[in-house]
């Protein structure tokens, strides 16, 4: 009897999504509620069975760590498993991180049956991811995404990797996580910036092709945000922590069931967008936009612009070019511009948003992308295209679209976040 291949593209369903790609690549990416409950066995039918190296940030551990440990200490077998708190950060996302990730886990006596296990942010699954598939030449990892980037980004893709030589994660691996896990309840714990760093990601598939996802931005810009009384004192790099009891209703932020299907429409957006091309043979990626800029202002700012604010600063100066350039509507430049500084975001960094940086941000990207530029700009909300080469930017349009970025960011719209400059 003949078994049929399985159907490439991603399914939806109640609990997740699943993946499969032409290639062969299957994953998944898991939803549940509540993951270290005792009743939820979801990262127990992962791991069990297997030895077990886990790892988390110093800031995971301190609102997490005893019911991780309780819930590995119930679930899994005596003796199976550690847990190790490793600095996390991009000044720690090195190769230097990865090595000593590698060190513990040899020194816990991980074989190639085993899993590592990284309960946290973005930055700790690309090194955990990172080191799991170069440890003994590949072994299981499991991620579970504790940040808003990290559920509608890191978490839906199969790329891990490191900063090096200058440049934001040059070096890394393509390495599909064993189980990829979303908790939505982790959010309710996220300082306000982490909040607004996530949106960005979020507003990148909204423009790039999903207009109800961006409706529902303008319509909500306080979702998954904490209710002034539960703001807390300052938490880790001075940054208010989220207090208190969640919601009665469950949900994190705005009303009841946006908050779910935001996350949801940005997964499934972004894993339709990867699954065709996940291992990137076509370097003309849709998903790349925020990310031809963005590096380089994080890298200039030495960190102080965090990645979602980088993204979304690159995305206006993006969106600025194709109006320039008579791809996008004057009226759909502005309604994207207006929703990021409603959602807290920046549009300039007087410091690192200089003609000087931002050719060599492109010209960086045109190195990178096999000698074309492939800058993604938005022809409207919902849908991209291509400026595929160097050639195809006219004089003086960068410097124009920069003093228009200049002013938006002098016009004090309430909430916008100021990156100082």
């Amino acid at each position: 009897m003949s078994i049929s291949a399985p159907t490439t593209g991603v399914r939806a369903d109640a609990t997740g999504f699943s993946l499969h790609a032409v290639d062969g690549t299957a994953y998944r990416v898991e939803l549940t509620m509540d993951l270290f409950a005792p009743g939820n066995l979801l990262l127990r039918d992962r791991l069990a069975g297997r030895r077990v190296v886990a790892f988390v940030g110093p800031t995971v551990n301190r609102l997490y760590g005893e019911r991780i440990r309780a819930y590995l200490r119930d679930r899994l077998s005596p003796g199976s498993w550690t847990v190790h708190v490793v600095r996390t950060g991009e000044r720690f996302k090195t190769l230097a991180s990865v090595e000593r990730i590698g060190a513990l886990a040899k020194a816990d006596g991980l074989d190639r049956h085993g899993v590592m296990l990284a309960v946290g942010g973005g930055v700790l699954c690309d090194l955990v991811g990172f080191a799991a598939a170069t440890y003994a030449r590949g072994v299981r990892y499991v991620k579970v995404n504790t940040t808003l980037v990290g559920q509608v980004d890191v978490g839906v893709g199969i790329k891990t990797g490191v900063n090096a030589f200058g440049s934001k994660n040059m070096l890394g691996a393509y390495h599909p996580a064993y189980a990829s896990i979303n908790d939505p309840a982790f959010l309710r714990t996220l300082p306000d910036r982490e909040i607004r760093c996530g949106l960005g990601e979020i507003v990148k598939m909204a423009v790039i092709r999903d207009r109800a996802l961006f409706e529902t931005l303008v319509e909500h810009p306080d979702a998954f945000r904490p209710a002034p009384d539960r703001v807390g004192p300052p938490g880790p790099e001075g940054m208010p922590d989220r207090v208190g009891p969640p919601r009665p209703d469950g949900a994190v932020g705005g009303p009841a069931g946006v908050e779910d299907y935001v996350l949801r429409a940005a997964m499934e957006s972004m894993l339709r967008e990867l699954c065709p091309n996940l291992r990137e043979e076509n370097l003309a990626r849709l998903v790349d936009f925020g990310h031809t800029f963005g590096p380089v202002i994080e890298t200039a700012s030495d960190y102080r612009v965090a990645h979602g604010e980088s993204v979304a600063i690159d995305m206006a100066l993006s969106s600025q070019i194709a109006r320039l350039l008579g791809l996008l509507s004057e009226a759909d430049c502005d309604r994207i511009t207006e929703l990021l500084l409603r959602l807290g975001l920046p549009v300039y960094d007087a410091a690192t948003c200089t003609p000087e940086l931002m050719w060599q941000a492109l010209r960086g990207a045109w190195e990178r992308r096999g000698r074309r530029l492939h800058l993604v700009v938005p022809t409207g909300i919902g849908s991209a295209t291509f400026v595929d080469d160097l050639d195809d930017l006219p004089a003086g349009v960068l410097d124009k679209a920069l003093v228009a970025l200049a002013a938006a960011g002098r016009a004090g719209r309430p909430g916008r976040l100021v990156v100082a400059g």
